[in-house]
């Protein structure tokens, strides 16, 4: 069988130009990020397996990229794939996150901003804008148990954002302990939580009556699925009026507000309560948000507070909030838009004709180098006009040598 010269599904090469926009964007991002006083850390792409099927990854659970054990420990004539494997590639970055703090917490301030950018893995169908190979760029605050975490992450997101040239933002607001309190006021299992929470957070997609189709598909009694989704027919506008109507506890509905009013004092943008606005990972366990832009039909990022996850690891409880910005949509959005990476150095190319000025033209090049000036220098090709349009192209000054 002879070789493959595409890459394997779901991944994909990059050219130059696209390598230059990722990296021009990346650099925004820390630029903006370490003004708000967020560290750059790392992780390996490989977590262990028993990290990655917690029961917290919620849908990505069930795309894992799963590795073979080597050596002796591999015992092909097991029909368990769990005695086949002992490791994996990352779904995401939280997972990551919460056994990097606990095992390094003794090392780190208190609270602790973390800033993290790598590939994560996902064995999906792949389609526009989703890949089995992603760039995340996740913001984390852990330590911090009041709202300033979540206004801080949504006002430093926001920034980088309009750094980018995206405006009229809108940002989507929920809480896990709403979603819960709904649930459990009107009867419904606790047991079916989540599988509840898969379908409202079809809501947009199949509609009402949908929703309550598919919940009574779960065996779920008639009157409480009616009673379930009456709540999300209250005036939404008005998060305490709406939360009223269920008896929810009032530190909750209080700490909602104080980042709703907060973020829109600091920001001014558009943020409304969402009821149905749910967030895909098992996780969460507070507020919860999403922030989307004109002309863009999905979020460009998300996230919310997972204060149980890291004690999972640490067996301490460490509050900590997380949010994480659509990287692979924002470039396909920028690319769209015919974004231009701004040139911040002047180009030079020198195009020699042969041999003869080699050595004087490697001087004048190291020369101009120290200035902090890119500088190639190249042969003359038979096709000089099509080398010539490259290096325009590429906004270089062509400087030929005869």
């Amino acid at each position: 069988m002879g070789f493959i010269k595409t890459p394997t599904k779901g991944m994909r090469d990059f050219l130059p130009q696209e390598m230059s926009l990722r990296e021009y964007v990346l650099n925004v991002m820390k630029d903006t990020y370490e003004n708000f006083g967020f560290s750059l850390i790392g992780t390996p792409t490989v977590e262990h397996i028993e990290n990655l099927t917690s029961n917290q990854g919620g849908e990505n659970e069930k795309l894992i990229f799963k590795i073979l054990k080597r050596g002796e420990k591999l015992d092909l004539s097991s029909e368990n794939v769990n005695d086949l494997v002992d490791s994996g590639l990352r779904y995401d970055l939280t997972v990551p996150l919460s056994r990097f703090y606990a095992s390094h917490m003794n090392e780190l301030p208190s609270p602790f901003r973390a800033f993290q950018t790598g590939y994560s893995y996902r064995a999906e169908r792949p389609q526009r804008g989703r890949y089995r190979e992603l760039m995340q760029c996740d913001l984390d605050i852990l330590g911090e148990k009041t709202c300033l975490a979540e206004i801080e992450l949504i006002t430093a997101v926001i920034a980088f954002l309009k750094k980018l040239d995206f405006q009229n933002f809108k940002i989507r607001i929920n809480d896990r302990k709403i979603l819960l309190k709904m649930i459990e006021y009107v009867g419904l299992p606790l047991e079916k939580v989540d599988s509840i929470l898969i379908i409202l957070d079809k809501m947009d997609k199949i509609s009402l009556d949908g929703v309550k189709s598919e919940l009574e598909s779960l065996g779920l009694e008639s009157s409480k699925v009616e009673s379930y989704l009456k709540l999300f027919t209250n005036e939404k506008e008005d998060v305490e009026a709406f939360c009223n109507s269920f008896d929810l506890e009032q530190n909750i509905l209080e700490n909602l507000k104080e980042i709703m009013d907060t973020v829109k004092d600091v920001l001014n943008v558009e943020l409304v309560f969402d009821p149905t606005l749910v967030r895909g990972m098992g996780y969460y366990t507070g507020p919860i948000f999403e922030i989307s832009a004109d002309g863009l039909s999905s979020s460009i990022g998300g996230g919310g507070r997972y204060d149980k996850m890291i004690e999972n690891f640490a067996g301490v409880s460490v509050p900590a909030v997380g949010f994480s910005v659509g990287f692979e949509r924002l470039l396909l959005l920028l690319e769209e838009r015919g974004f231009i990476v701004p040139e911040t150095k002047e180009k030079i190319a020198f195009v020699l004709k042969d041999h003869s000025k080699l050595k004087e033209t490697c001087d004048e090049a190291k020369k101009l180098r120290s200035q902090n000036k890119i500088v190639k220098i190249v042969y003359r090709n038979k096709n000089f006009k099509f080398q010539k349009e490259n290096l325009e192209k590429e906004n270089y000054e062509i400087k030929e040598i005869w």
